[in-house]
């Protein structure tokens, strides 16, 4: 049976994994604080061993123990820990960085591997913690991956885009989610056409797993939903799941800013889209749940958990003022 050490692996995308390995055969070993509460320490075929993945100790000792065929990392954010990473899994069949697709360069469209630029990282950047250098950390990181390749060291990097579904802490989706089944009417930013490339989450989990065991050392892979829909589409997707039907009123920067508001501060909106080509992890043999299906068990969690989003975005009392000036237009 093969053993896969997941670096990380308690809360989102790392669950999820966790759960895509075992229904695949594997034994896991989690390798992380221990800060966190485990969902896995009743389960069969999964392992803890406690580390912090910044003290290159730990992380020796746990290559020594666990002695894993692979290895999944999602809690590399700056280059020397992927670096360190590479050198202390030198000799397992196959390492995969979980990068991102912050890590290009943002006004390409579509972002394809091997040919649109990645960020540029200064050494300043290299070792910061903030989130405006987070693509650079992870673009850099993507280079450590090639070049360990280049040394012979089954190295490889996985990209997603925006991650949503079951267990989503950063409750980017959730907030929208919120909005429809609560309100009737539906504040959009723009036109509806905005595109923010999204995947769900148990395809990331299955697409980290199919990249270490067919994908090429050296290579990075997108991982996106295979099929888009701009924001309008995503509120017809919830609008689904929920049973209900709601107004979406769109709303334009000079709109939003008669109430202090512009576009971006509503989630899963940015000034330019997101878009990256997929082919290549399908190549792989990879697909995507269909969108309803993989919004239905969205939506289904979403209910379940105290997730709300409502601090990610405008508060409805700034959207109610929106609307009674639109009303008047």
């Amino acid at each position: 049976m093969d053993s896969a050490l997941v670096i990380g692996g308690t809360r989102f995308i790392g669950r999820h994994t966790v759960e895509d390995l075992l229904d695949h055969g594997y034994e896991v070993t989690l390798f992380n604080r221990g800060n966190r509460p485990n969902p896995f320490s009743e389960r069969d075929r999964v392992d803890h061993f406690v580390g912090d993945r910044s003290d290159d100790t730990a992380l020796e000792g746990a290559a020594r123990s666990v002695d894993p065929d692979i290895v999944l990392d999602f809690v590399a954010y700056n280059p020397a820990e992927v670096r360190t990473a590479t050198e202390v899994f030198a000799d397992v069949d196959a390492y995969v960085y979980v990068s991102s697709g912050a890590a290009y360069e943002p006004i390409n469209i579509p972002k394809r591997e091997n040919e649109t630029a990645l960020r540029p990282c200064d050494a300043q950047q290299a070792t910061d913690e903030s989130a405006e250098t987070y693509g650079n950390r992870k673009a850099a990181g993507d280079r450590e991956i090639f070049a360990a390749a280049d040394r012979g060291i089954n190295a490889m990097s996985a990209r997603p885009t925006v991650v949503y579904g079951p267990h989503d802490y950063t409750e980017r989706v959730d907030y929208w989610i919120d909005r429809v089944n609560r309100h009737d009417r539906v504040i959009v930013p723009g036109d509806g056409t905005y595109l923010m490339h999204r995947v769900y989450v148990e395809d990331v989990a299955t697409a980290l797993r199919i990249v270490a065991e067919a994908g090429n050392p050296g290579e990075a892979y997108n991982v996106g939903d295979r099929q888009l829909v701009d924001l309008k589409g995503l509120i017809m997707l919830i609008e689904e799941a929920l049973g209900t039907d709601v107004q979406v009123t769109f709303a334009s920067d000079r709109e939003l800013s008669t109430v202090g508001l512009e576009s971006e501060d509503f989630p899963l909106y940015r000034g330019f889209p997101h878009v990256m080509s997929t082919s290549k992890l399908a190549d792989l043999g990879w697909t995507s749940t269909p969108l309803q299906e993989a919004m239905d068990r969205s939506v289904e969690d979403h209910l379940d958990s105290d997730r709300t989003g409502r601090d990610l975005g405008p508060d409805r009392e700034a959207e109610e003022a929106v609307l009674d000036v639109l009303d008047t237009i």
